[in-house]
């Protein structure tokens, strides 16, 4: 495996979510999918509410050091759903983090978290030989947690003042991972779970 397959942002392709490398001409799509601004309210930003706020979101997201971003893409309509990430992305400890992930909210509890997980967390063991995968939440985000704990992550602890909120104030980071010797027990819990 060369290290820097791990910076490419490959298709990857369900029946639910199509995950495409994320580009500026998803911008429209971006505002379409940010319906609620309760979908943003862990974010670090805020919802766009005009198209050259949304152009500024995937700028942002584009220019991560060290980070692939994909636009979520509904299957069923061909609409831009949300935007995820792969970060903190190590070759050398083969290990990296999921986030900076919203659905609009005409598309949560669709299958298409579940999905993307999926597809990500295949790409991140079977591709690319990871033996961790984490994800950051702020422990205020109980519907973040929930979800995380859904997909079979285990809790490793908090990292207290680890990032600071849009508002000022500094969050408390619960930090969740699935390591490879957990990851065809998580696998096929998420199969099964598409599978419903």
């Amino acid at each position: 495996m060369r290290p820097s397959q791990w910076y490419e942002a490959q298709d990857m392709f369900g029946d639910h979510v199509t995950l495409t490398q994320l580009r500026p001409h998803h911008a429209e799509g971006v505002l379409a999918a940010s319906d609620d601004d309760s979908v943003f309210e862990w974010m670090s930003f805020d919802r766009p509410t005009t198209l050259t706020e949304a152009e500024a979101v995937v700028a942002r997201y584009l220019a991560t050091p060290g980070a692939n971003a994909w636009a979520q893409v509904d299957t069923k309509s061909g609409d831009l759903a949300g935007i995820t990430t792969f970060y903190d992305i190590s070759p050398e400890r083969r290990s990296l983090i999921i986030g900076g992930t919203w659905l609009g909210e005409r598309f949560q509890r669709t299958g298409i978290n579940t999905e993307s997980k999926l597809l990500l967390l295949s790409h991140a063991f079977e591709t690319l030989g990871a033996v961790r995968v984490a994800w950051e939440t702020d422990e205020r985000n109980t519907q973040s947690q929930t979800a995380i704990e859904r997909l079979g992550a285990t809790k490793e602890g908090l990292l207290r003042k680890h990032k600071p909120r849009k508002d000022g104030s500094y969050r408390t980071t619960v930090l969740y991972s699935v390591v490879d010797d957990e990851w065809p027990q998580v696998r096929d819990s998420l199969r099964t779970a598409l599978s419903r």
